[in-house]
């Protein structure tokens, strides 16, 4: 096997760096790099699972690895930025007592990551779902939630800033993802077997729609398209049960 065992995770474990870069930024604020460390952890979290099943080197220990990088880059990370969100949302400076803290209600967004941990936990000894998803994937609603801040900062939408900036809309935002993560709802996973258009009509079709509403929307065309795909899931439902020492999130 040689070297190339370790390239899968190499790659996981480069996800992980990028959560934790990431969650230092989410601390102080700083949600630009907050998203691109991220978006690099997503893309390093993508390729793992790419490479294993290329150079067919899965491994229980990389499905446990993936899982722990996940939970920083997609479970803390997305809580910290809904954390600082609702502290937005609410005034509460940092530098605020700590008798302040003590009833905050920005501590809610923290149920973003006892989901997502909750939703790992169950992804790793849940044999359903290799193609296919049952509940949101955590790398799915954590770009919902740093689209966030990018959309308050770039958008000029007075409706979306008006939602985005709401301390209740924000929870209810964290209530309906830390539902999601968990919900027993199949969703279809962007994985090609073949390029046959009607075996993967609603792949194309979301790919398409997801060209243009970008091009169109931008930042804000990110939690619409994580709305839109749970839609595209349930008109056209996929389930499969492959071997899942082949899963990735």
């Amino acid at each position: 096997m040689g070297v190339k065992k370790y390239i899968p995770n190499a790659l996981t474990m480069g996800n992980l760096l990028s959560g934790c870069i990431a969650m230092l930024f989410a601390v102080h604020d700083q949600m630009e790099y907050v998203a691109i460390f991220v978006a690099l952890g997503i893309f390093f979290d993508f390729f793992d699972g790419f490479f294993a099943r290329l150079l067919n080197v899965q491994s229980e220990v990389g499905l446990q690895l993936d899982s722990l990088a996940d939970m920083v880059t997609s479970g803390v990370v997305p809580g910290v930025v809904m954390y600082q969100l609702l502290l937005d949302a609410t005034d509460m400076p940092w530098d605020a007592s700590l008798e302040d803290y003590h009833f905050n209600i920005a501590y809610v967004g923290f149920m973003i990551t006892l989901a997502s941990a909750y939703r790992l936990a169950k992804f790793n000894v849940d044999d359903r779902q290799t193609n296919s998803f049952i509940g949101l994937p955590t790398p799915a609603n954590t770009l919902f939630i740093i689209s966030i801040p990018l959309i308050l900062m770039y958008v000029e939408y007075a409706f979306a800033k008006a939602i985005f900036e709401n301390p209740y809309a924000l929870i209810a935002i964290t209530i309906a993802s830390s539902y999601m993560l968990n919900a027993e709802i199949h969703l279809f996973a962007l994985k090609f077997k073949t390029w046959d258009f009607a075996k993967n009509k609603v792949r194309y079709l979301f790919i398409l729609m997801s060209i243009i509403l970008i091009i169109f929307l931008h930042y804000l065309a990110i939690p619409l398209l994580i709305v839109l795909y749970v839609l595209l899931s349930l008109i056209f439902p996929e389930k499969d049960t492959i071997n899942y020492s082949t899963k990735n999130e």
